[in-house]
């Protein structure tokens, strides 16, 4: 009877112990319900690992060709059950009811959260990397970053600050206040955020009229961006339409909370915002 007992005794252990090193092993098959979780996880190189995505996960380009287990906000719990994931990484966008339910159902869920700052960008990209088991090459990605922000910041630092619009939404008209990490990306860039201490994204060209930015930055690409841009030509009043400094970019880029998205758009932003237009 003893003997009985000491080999379950023994058993039990073992068990556990494996299952304890299993839940501490890299994730073999991750469902992304994030664009830029999914744009990261193909930065880390675990790329292969992916076994779901958004339908706006579009970023690299081999992203679109992921099984597609919903859209960012709504999930497919049947499809996600059916993709059979060892690790469901979610955003606060996605559906919280769906998310329990995924979680009830024994799935391990992740979630990350919104990030304010480069700082936070950082962090949760060096979360990404240990989750993932690449924590060493998000280490490298984040100081490179760190490194590059650090020397274009240094560069304008002397330069007059210049006041900032920056659009993401048109109907309502929708911009980022000081809870976005835009807001950083303004500051960082040597800008001054007239949206910043807004108590909500939506802005009225009646405010941005009055606060007569130097330049205006339209986060959309295509008919619908170049539309915007016309009609901002409409008011010579403000300073950014006097000095011809409306943008359209990308809103891939500016949208995905990534440590070298942040970079590449504060290099971007920063030619933007100081650049010599003296010969129009």
């Amino acid at each position: 009877m003893r003997i009985k007992i000491f080999i379950g005794i023994i058993c039990v252990i073992l068990i556990c112990s494996g299952g304890l090193a299993q839940a501490n092993d890299p994730p073999q098959r991750i469902v992304s319900l994030g664009s830029f979780i999914t744009e990261g996880l193909f930065l880390l190189g675990v790329e292969d690992k992916i076994v779901g995505v958004t339908t706006y996960c579009n970023r690299p380009e081999a992203a679109k060709n992921k099984e597609k287990a919903g859209s960012i906000v709504e999930v497919n719990l049947e499809k996600v059950i059916a993709l059979n994931p060892d690790l469901v990484i979610s955003t606060p966008l996605t559906n919280i009811k769906a998310r329990d339910k995924i979680r009830k159902m024994g799935m391990r869920v992740v979630e990350f959260g919104q990030v304010r700052d480069f700082e936070q960008i950082c962090r949760q990209f060096l979360k990404l990397g240990r989750l993932v088991g690449r924590e060493s090459q998000a280490k490298t990605i984040v100081d490179q970053a760190k490194e590059k922000a650090k020397s274009i910041q240094e560069k304008i630092k002397s330069n007059p600050m210049k006041k900032v619009f920056i659009q993401v939404g048109t109907k309502p008209l929708f911009t980022m206040n000081k809870e976005f990490f835009i807001n950083d990306l303004i500051k960082r860039a040597g800008g001054i955020n007239i949206a910043e201490d807004t108590p909500t994204g939506i802005f009225s060209r009646e405010k941005v009229v009055e606060s007569s930015p130097d330049v205006i930055i339209i986060a959309g690409m295509g008919i619908v961006a170049e539309d915007e841009k016309d009609i901002w030509l409409r008011y010579n009043t403000i300073n950014a339409v006097k000095t011809d400094n409306i943008y359209n970019i990308d809103p891939d880029i500016i949208c995905n909370p990534l440590p070298e998205n942040f970079v590449n758009m504060l290099e971007v932003m920063a030619g933007l915002l100081h650049q010599d237009k003296k010969g129009k």
